[in-house]
């Protein structure tokens, strides 16, 4: 492709308060218009923002963008002059699986330093918590050398913990790694610095989707996660917590039924790995094989103890016409107050409420009195 051609990908690329889906329908559109309008066109001749239907907000977004275009020809040339790559989502070298997996989401432009023939091979991405624990790194070291292994490439986003472990493990393993960056390509020197050998030597290829020079931030690094997401084939999960980037990834990757593997934890863990298990992803063990979980074993650990808790409950109540809130702290000799019991028996489907005077009872829902009726206490 042609550095004129390339000035107006990325023109059309940093289009500020645009979304990218908007951006790639406006593409499209020109592409399938008779005959085909060129991104060339498409900022030149303004007659085409009617035939590719924009509104009044996005030809004045155009016009502006218009005037960025002798900058942003300074700034391909400097790019290109540095060994970096511009991909556009129509060139034959941007990656199939990007498209296929995020569609018309998918970066309009990336930028890429590397061995581009990468982005065509299958992968694999291995994410985590950023303070990772160690159970989940040698999970996450496993999984790397596993898919090195079998000659595939693992993508990471070079956050600490789990990603820089699976890169890090896929490189001592000598294998081929993808880093998806939450900043500009230009502006990760001291990272090229660090893994220039095996840049150079075609086994690791970094690659952005923001602008060359934007710094790294907290909204890059969230927008970056369906990246990471969309280069793999399949996902797996070290560690994750209850919010954040990869609990938000995996659970919008599990409505779009991509394969997610996590790792299954043990029962002292503390994090969401059994919560995204429940919600259908795939457990898998420290090795990354399969695991076929029973009901029982799917269930959190305040889950199982709180099922414990209600049978004992019921046992009681089935030996029983009726019993009070205070008789049944006593029998299960626990430190409840009796108003915390009665909320607690209230939420219980199994069990009604009987008022006998002042006091209240509690019995089984549907249970027979017994022929010698308990002493109530009156």
């Amino acid at each position: 492709m042609i550095k004129q051609e390339l000035t107006y990908w990325v023109t059309l690329a940093l289009i500020p308060k645009m979304w990218t889906k908007r951006k790639n329908e406006i593409y499209v559109k020109c592409y399938q218009h008779e005959p085909q309008t060129s991104i060339v066109d498409l900022f030149e001749d303004s007659s085409n923002w009617d035939v590719v239907g924009l509104n009044d907000v996005e030809k004045s977004q155009f016009a502006e963008a218009r005037a960025q275009l002798p900058n942003n020809s300074f700034l391909v040339e400097e790019l290109i002059a540095q060994g970096y790559d511009i991909l556009p989502m129509t060139h034959d070298e941007y990656p199939k699986i990007l498209k296929k997996n995020l569609q018309y989401n998918a970066p309009t432009v990336i930028y890429t330093k590397g061995n581009k023939a990468i982005l065509q091979e299958a992968s694999i991405a291995i994410v985590g918590s950023r303070s990772a624990d160690t159970l989940s790194l040698t999970f996450t070291d496993n999984i790397a050398k596993k898919a090195v292994s079998e000659n595939k490439v693992v993508v990471s986003g070079f956050a600490k913990g789990v990603d820089r472990q699976a890169l890090d493990s896929a490189v001592g393993a000598n294998g081929k790694s993808i880093i998806v960056l939450p900043q500009g390509i230009m502006t990760f020197g001291s990272g090229f610095k660090q893994y220039y050998k095996q840049v150079a030597q075609g086994n690791v290829l970094v690659m952005s989707t923001f602008a060359p020079k934007a710094p790294w931030s907290v909204e890059f690094a969230m927008a970056r996660n369906p990246i990471i997401y969309g280069m793999a084939s399949e996902i797996f999960v070290a560690q994750s917590d209850d919010k954040g980037g990869t609990w938000s990834g995996v659970i919008d990757g599990l409505r779009k039924n991509r394969p997610i593997y996590v790792r299954y934890p043990n029962k002292n863990e503390k994090n969401a790995n059994l919560q995204l298990i429940q919600k259908g992803a795939s457990a898998v063990d420290i090795n990354g094989q399969i695991l076929t979980l029973s009901v029982e074993e799917k269930k959190a650990p305040e889950q199982l103890q709180k099922e414990k808790f209600d049978l004992q409950i019921i046992e009681i109540l089935n030996n029983v016409d009726m019993i009070s809130a205070k008789d049944i702290i006593q029998r299960l000799n626990i430190e409840w107050k009796d108003d915390k019991m009665k909320r607690y028996l209230n939420n219980l489907q199994q069990v009604e409420k009987k008022k006998i005077g002042a006091r209240v009872y509690y019995s089984l829902k549907g249970k027979k009195p017994q022929q010698q009726q308990l002493q109530l206490d009156l």
